[in-house]
């Protein structure tokens, strides 16, 4: 929609001649910028609550910096990039206040804003080497608005570890568990909080692990209330869910 079409759609709306919930959907249902090898969904922060976000893996550099580059356009002031690899991200270096988090393979657009939920989000990983992972999660949870914190190598093979930290684990809005081998974290962690946990299956792990199948079987068949799991190594869909969780209103 140009801008004379929102200034139209705005004029009936203070006129009378258009309910606000009829204007609200048109600026729901508007188009996307086609550019030629990626349709730029512009509306999605209006519909959703949170802007597009660049899936980096598959894409160019040069597709990824045009894609950044309409949305900056636009006046999105923070910009998601995640599954980005250190390559692609020396050729974004030169994009305004590009920031890129190597640990997450995450690149970032822009300053954090300052959280804004209403409680904070507990990252929690069974080892060290889901940090990737968590780290995809956590930045995607603060970039989205909130206060995270993390709790590295708390895995239930030193179960001491994960006790020591009980304050932050039953004051939490939401928790993402995320661990491999047998994926056991998110069960326990199920078992101690009161809020919802997403359990969040990892790649880690020996070869009957099967690449984090076993983990994810094992967190889908959690006995504890409250667990939900996401996919293999998907720590920005566990980020994104646990935003939409602690930001939403009461």
């Amino acid at each position: 929609m140009e801008q004379q079409e929102i200034r139209t759609l705005l004029e009936q709306v203070a006129e009378g001649k258009m309910p606000v919930e009829q204007a609200v959907l048109r600026l729901k249902e508007q188009p996307f910028e086609d550019l030629g090898y990626a349709k730029l969904d512009h509306h999605r922060a209006l519909r959703q609550g949170a802007a597009e976000v660049i899936y980096g893996a598959g894409k160019t550099a040069e597709q990824i910096r045009g894609i950044a580059e309409a949305m900056q356009a636009h006046g999105q002031k923070r910009i998601l990039i995640t599954r980005l690899s250190p390559e692609k991200a020396d050729a974004l270096s030169g994009l305004a206040e590009f920031t890129y988090y190597e640990m997450g393979s995450v690149g970032i657009v822009g300053q954090m804003p300052e959280p804004d939920g209403r409680g904070t989000i507990v990252v929690a990983t069974g080892g060290t080497s889901d940090m990737p992972v968590a780290e995809e999660a956590a930045l995607t949870a603060e970039i989205l608005g909130n206060k995270v914190e993390r709790l590295y190598d708390v895995g239930v093979a030193g179960l001491h570890r994960l006790l020591a930290h009980m304050d932050a684990i039953m004051s939490a809005e939401a928790i993402i568990a995320i661990a491999g081998m047998e994926g056991a974290l998110a069960s326990v962690i199920g078992g101690l909080a009161d809020c919802p946990v997403i359990g969040v299956p990892t790649s880690v792990g020996y070869g009957a692990s099967f690449s984090g199948v076993s983990a994810l079987l094992s967190m889908l068949n959690s006995c504890a209330s409250g667990v939900s799991v996401v996919n293999i190594d998907n720590g920005f869909g566990a980020g994104y869910l646990a935003s939409m969780i602690n930001r939403k209103k009461k």
